[in-house]
């Protein structure tokens, strides 16, 4: 199954949001809490919370930051 390119942006920013809340959301618990027996959930809990917010705001801050660094580039 292809998905058409119109939804690029969309699918984009869905992937890097998800990618990013696992593993800063990881990164975050380990070092406060450490690693423990409901490590896991916990976690999984923490990406599902903040997943909703990460998808929106890549969304709009990625064309944002890709016009910046297109006017700083050669």
């Amino acid at each position: 199954m292809r998905i058409p390119a119109r939804f690029a942006p969309i699918l984009f920013s869905a992937m890097l949001s998800a990618i990013m809340v696992c593993i800063v959301s990881a990164f975050v618990l380990a070092i406060s809490q450490g690693i423990h027996a409901g490590f896991t959930a916990q976690w999984l809990k923490s990406c599902i919370t903040t997943w909703p917010i990460a998808f929106p705001t890549v969304a709009v801050v990625a064309p944002w930051a890709r016009g910046i660094v297109g006017r700083m580039t050669a």
